[in-house]
């Protein structure tokens, strides 16, 4: 390889999940931008697949990322399940120790062969759920960093949870409220729902939870946050562990150079055109990302909520099953009476389309990556959270109920017109220009990915000397 193996190597191994390859896609991207650093992004080989299949170049040659002379790779893993059949990766408590033993020991191979190859890695940096690569990066004595993936607010609940600092829900008491220091009261619905013990995925909590135990063997917490959005909640829980708020990772500029890299495991519909012919702030953008699923009972009294408000719209539903089940379809003639006013596309530039003039607001499961990009983009948030931190980046239960036809209509029209939308739009622009600052060359984030990169060059130095 030349003189890439001058490059200082950092290695990123993420969950096989949209959510999460997307955010430490990126992130490995502006590690590269930021110059003389060569990353290689490791998923299973599904996830490669997917990532082909959508349009991405997933090259195991290093590909040159902005102009400051990093590189990007990828390097897919065996899980132990075949390449095409995702039923088994739905049952999560079956799938996640398989992934885990499968994992540890391809990436072993794989770290060790480039180690031999005189491309040793200088750090390993996961994501949630796959808390066992900080137990691998121990083992074979690598630095090892996190990108925290959600809130700081979800990162302080998970870990107040853990060590059993402030009461939360119990099998005894199930309601209780959550005081956490820097954040207003939550409800006991309003907690993180993977915590709660109603929850019926209790194995993700313990995934989850894994990261935590492990908290102290990580030099650094990279988080999909930035300053200004939750400063005093940053500052109290860097006290505890070493954060640094690194987002919103989409909204970066200097990514802008390397579009053809994407995170998509589906390829998206052509749908920008058809915004084109829109007049401005007139589309609702609908959308509950990769997992969620909706009944069809609940899909079909939100589709003539919809209807009934008026208001233009571009859905985003997904084909097939996730780990959650099947989401319902539109009833039947709903799009015929809609005319040009709909259109259903199963997957979508979603970045872009926040970044159109013809949307007015997002009506959104706030999932974070989801809510990060709204803000960022200065689009007004109807919610409609379903689990896990989704309640609490809502700061609204995901409730046992069929949402009614009524209350959509009268949700979206509030949304979208008079002094509530009004209100709404102004405070959506003041968090889209703080986030752009927080990017921008100098600010707070583009600070503290400079100083990661710096950190990690240091440790790369020391273990060459």
């Amino acid at each position: 390889m030349g003189s890439k193996q001058d490059l200082v190597h950092v290695f990123l191994v993420t969950f096989p999940a949209q959510g999460h390859v997307n955010p430490l896609l990126r992130l490995g991207k502006l590690l590269a931008s930021k110059g003389n650093l060569l990353v290689t992004f490791s998923a299973s080989k599904s996830i490669g697949k997917k990532m082909q299949k959508a349009g991405t170049a997933v090259s195991g040659d290093p590909t040159p990322v902005g102009n400051c002379g990093g590189m990007i790779r990828f390097e897919f893993f065996d899980d132990g399940c075949s390449e095409d059949n995702d039923d088994e990766r739905y049952d999560l408590d079956g799938y996640l120790p398989k992934l885990e033993a499968y994992g540890k020991s391809a990436l072993t191979g794989i770290i060790n062969h480039h180690a031999e190859n005189g491309r040793p890695m200088s750090c390993l940096i996961n994501n949630p759920f796959v808390p066992w690569v900080v137990d691998l990066a121990e083992e074979l004595n690598i630095p090892c960093a996190m990108l925290w993936v959600q809130s700081c607010a979800c990162f302080s609940s998970y870990y107040h949870y853990e060590n059993s600092l402030v009461p939360f829900p119990s099998e005894e008491q199930p309601d209780i409220d959550v005081q956490l220091p820097h954040m207003p009261l939550l409800k006991s619905d309003e907690v993180p729902s993977f915590l709660h013990p109603s929850t019926p995925y209790p194995f993700l909590r313990r995934a989850i939870l894994g990261q935590f135990k492990n908290i102290s063997k990580v030099f650094c917490v990279l988080m999909e946050t930035f300053q200004e959005l939750e400063g005093d909640l940053i500052n109290y829980m860097s006290q505890i562990c070493p954060i640094r708020p690194v987002g919103p990772l989409f909204k970066n500029p200097l990514l802008e150079t390397s579009s053809n890299i994407s995170g998509d495991l589906i390829k998206a519909d052509d749908c920008l055109d058809w915004l084109d012919s829109k007049d401005p702030s007139s589309v609702v953008y609908i959308s509950f990302g990769s997992v969620v699923s909706l009944s069809q009972e609940q899909v079909t009294e939100m589709a003539y909520g919809v209807l009934n408000s008026g208001v233009s719209f571009l859905w985003v539903m997904r084909k097939g099953a996730t780990s959650t089940g099947e989401s319902g379809v539109l009833p039947e003639g709903l799009l015929e009476k809609a005319g040009d006013r709909g259109l259903v596309v199963h997957w979508s530039p979603q970045a872009q389309v926040l970044a159109h003039p013809a949307v007015s607001c997002f009506l959104t499961h706030c999932g974070w990556n989801s809510t990060m990009e709204a803000l960022s983009s200065g689009v007004p948030v109807v919610a409609f959270p379903g689990w896990g931190d989704q309640v609490t980046d809502a700061k609204g239960e995901a409730e046992n109920r069929v949402i009614g036809r009524d209350e959509v209509e009268v949700c979206l029209r509030e949304a979208t017109s008079g002094l509530k939308a009004t209100e709404l739009k102004k405070n959506a622009l003041n968090w889209k220009k703080a986030a752009k600052e927080a990017v921008a060359k100098g600010g707070s984030s583009d600070r503290n990915i400079q100083e990661f990169v710096d950190e990690v060059r240091k440790i790369s130095a020391k273990k060459s000397v």
